[in-house]
């Protein structure tokens, strides 16, 4: 059996980043645990006024290269208190609201977090001949309290942001569970790619720019930023994709990808094909499993932010299988996390310095 890339210190990191909460808009307690992670691996660091951290290795390069994940969690905002005191949500990013009743959240306030709970109604009330689906706009927070005032008084306003509080945990030895995943493992991986060129030594001959950005879900926002201060010259962008094996899913719309199978290579307009050539080719060598995937017009990550920035920069994605996403119960296999940074890693190793990815050269 092949060593494993992670050790214990990267369970504590991944566990760690994981269950802290990192909504989208209040994510630098988590970057603060990242940077705090990859210190002894990297030169520098560089952030920005909305909370996107950029690791550094040898910034005096004139060549740029750009790994990326992302940083933040869907949430929820408070948008109205009723006279009864229940607390009535908006959406921050992509949130599920069928999977909100009876979930214990979070509510972040000045003085600290409030517990609360998505109530409904029991199943011997409601007129089953005409179930009312759960809907943004019907579903609520009941944090025990009598009135109004009384909400206002454990200093929830309107804005307050709302968390899941759901913890990680691991099934089965090799399934990564939690809250998050997407896409705070894209934040691990390129931290773990850091982790292993600092421990084998290797000497990029370009400036790698290790970058967790912000604010994804709800629009790439944070990678819309980072690039124009960074203008990078090449980029490869992790996040996850869904395993389509699980119910209800049709692969003749989604394609076939699986838990296990390694990391999903895209094909999009957005992705640069010799790049991505550079990549197969890589995996190939490497003997690292990969599968495939096409995505109309928009790859729907940061790929896009990058690769239509600074008049076009060669970008990449390479995907993580992931179930149940924009759940609680989010899931990912041990081995395609491990293969993804392998992946990265290797590729990084393949590239030039200074190569364009030009079809005219």
């Amino acid at each position: 059996m092949a060593k494993s890339i992670l050790n214990k210190k990267s369970i504590s990191f991944l566990e760690r980043y994981l269950n802290n909460a990192a909504p989208t808009g209040y994510e630098w307690d988590g970057q603060k645990i990242w940077m705090d992670y990859l210190k002894p691996y990297v030169d520098e660091f560089i952030t920005d006024t909305y909370g996107t951290a950029v690791a550094v290795i040898n910034k005096r390069a004139d060549y740029k290269v750009v790994i990326e994940g992302h940083a933040d969690e869907i949430s929820w905002y408070v948008n109205y208190i009723s006279d009864n005191g229940l607390i009535y949500v908006i959406r921050n990013g992509g949130s599920d609201h069928q999977i909100a009743p009876s979930k214990v959240v979070n509510i972040h306030t000045k003085k600290g977090i409030v517990k609360g709970v998505f109530g409904w109604p029991a199943i011997h009330t409601r007129n089953r001949a005409k179930e009312e689906a759960p809907k943004p706009d019907n579903i609520f927070i009941d944090v025990g309290a009598k009135d109004k005032k009384e909400v206002e008084k454990m200093n929830i306003h309107v804005g307050c942001v709302i968390t899941y509080p759901d913890e990680f945990h691991i099934l089965n030895n090799d399934k990564f569970v939690c809250r998050a995943l997407d896409n705070r493992m894209g934040g691990f991986m390129i931290a773990e790619v850091a982790r292993l060129l600092h421990e084998n030594k290797k000497k990029l001959p370009f400036g790698l720019y290790i970058t967790n950005s912000v604010q994804e879900e709800i629009g790439l926002r944070g990678a819309q930023m980072i690039t124009e201060r960074i203008k990078p010259d090449v980029a490869i962008v992790t996040d996850v994709t869904h395993d389509t094996t699980t119910p209800m899913i049709d692969k003749k719309k989604e394609g076939h990808i699986e838990l296990g199978k390694g990391p999903v290579i895209a094909y999009a307009p957005a992705v640069q094909q010799k790049l991505r050539d550079l990549i197969i080719d890589t995996a190939e060598a490497k003997k690292i499993d990969f599968q495939r995937a096409a995505l109309s017009r928009a790859t729907g990550t940061d790929t896009d932010a990058f690769a239509y920035s600074n008049g076009g920069v060669p970008s990449a994605l390479i995907s993580l299988p992931l179930r149940y996403m924009h759940t609680t119960v989010e899931m990912v296999h041990k081995n395609d996390v491990e293969s993804v940074i392998k992946l990265i890693y290797e590729s990084l190793l393949n590239i030039k310095n200074g190569d364009s990815f030009s079809y005219f050269e």
